[in-house]
């Protein structure tokens, strides 16, 4: 029996991706060799390769003004790759909503941006969205979409005159979204779209102009990524095989307006349970920003909460002690987790009340 696995990330792969995976680890398609053996010059490797970009981009419905690049070094290298190959001397903003628009900002420190945070919501630790206006003549603007360890997300994305840069690791591909004045969206895919080792990231070709004028390392360089199709050196191979299979399965969902139709109801679900259970479970997000992606919550009496894990771990519920720096309970619900599953740990949460309150 397959436990049922609420991590925020690596977490859980549809069940038909890790299947297909399986029948073709040994023997690739009757070709002899594993997918983690192909060389990336070679044409099996290409079409996977080049597919999963097509795909990426048809479901985001993304025109050629924009490219997929695929880069190692997970999201986190993006904090520094992106002043780097963007920033012209001018001022970079930022909104500060919890631990990964920090370090972002702490990267671009490093490097020397003339950075200023515009608006945060740390006075009140991350509990929130914060309204933001952004300069119409920054070099750009910064944001992250969802926040996994306070259960945040932005339901709208500011609308802007300069170029607006969106960290989207963990609701990647879960809902279409307007591009119109989006300059770079990435993630890391472990979360929504596949396994570690792996970043996706969509750019506007202008944004890449800006690249090629930097003196950077060739490793570290937009342009030089772009010019190569991601290939200019060995990319993760086996992390681009199972993204491309991810694509695959999304779009036989029905693309991304049906699972967030799915990612909707699995949330209101989840959050219903809690709402109505009169304070013994309490929501960490305020109300108008909950994620649909990581639901953060508590118990009132925390020393309940060991003896809620151990309990959810004897019912195969995995995953659900919250991140160290803010503690409690997070039900990770990405597009791989079924509405069955929500439900079932709903009803186990619904026992538990009874049994404890």
């Amino acid at each position: 029996m397959r436990k049922i696995n609420f991590s925020a990330g690596p977490s859980t792969l549809p069940l038909e991706v890790i299947k297909e995976a399986n029948e073709n680890l040994l023997d690739y398609k009757g070709l002899g060799f594993s997918i983690m053996e192909f060389s990336h010059r070679s044409s099996v490797f290409e079409e996977i390769h080049f597919n999963a970009m097509k795909m990426a981009k048809e479901l985001y419905g993304l025109n050629d003004n924009y490219e997929v690049l695929f880069l190692h070094g997970g999201a986190s290298l993006q904090f520094a790759m992106i002043p780097m190959n963007l920033y012209l001397g001018g001022i970079c903003e930022y909104v500060n909503t919890g631990i990964w628009t920090q370090k972002a900002i702490n990267e671009a420190r490093i490097l020397g941006v003339n950075l200023k945070v515009v608006a945060s919501s740390k006075e009140e630790n991350f509990s929130y969205i914060p309204k933001v206006s952004f300069s119409d003549d920054a070099d750009y603007a910064y944001i992250c979409s969802n926040n996994t360890i306070y259960g945040t997300q932005y339901k709208e994305y500011p609308k802007t005159k300069c170029p607006l840069i969106i960290d989207a690791s963990s609701d990647f591909f879960s809902r279409k979204i307007d591009f119109s004045n989006i300059a770079l969206f990435y993630g890391g895919t472990q979360k929504n779209a596949g396994i570690s080792g792996l970043s996706c990231i969509f750019i506007r070709k202008d944004m890449l102009e800006r690249s090629k004028n930097k003196n950077l390392p060739s490793m570290l360089k937009y342009s030089i990524h772009s010019e190569y199709n991601s290939l200019f050196n060995t990319p993760c191979n086996f992390a681009i095989y199972i993204f491309n299979l991810e694509m695959q399965w999304l779009l036989k969902q029905g693309g991304l307006d049906v699972i967030y139709k799915k990612n909707l109801e699995k949330a209101n679900l989840l959050y219903k349970i809690i709402d109505e259970s009169e304070g013994f479970y309490k929501v960490y997000a305020q109300n108008k920003d909950r994620s649909l992606m990581n639901v953060s919550f508590n118990i009132k009496d925390e020393n309940l909460l060991p003896v809620f894990l151990k309990e959810a771990e004897q019912n195969n519920l995995l995953g659900l002690k919250g991140h160290k720096l803010l503690g409690g309970i997070r039900a990770s619900i990405y597009n791989a987790i079924t509405l069955d599953q929500v439900k079932i740990l709903c009803d186990f949460m619904k026992e538990f009340l009874k049994k404890y309150a």
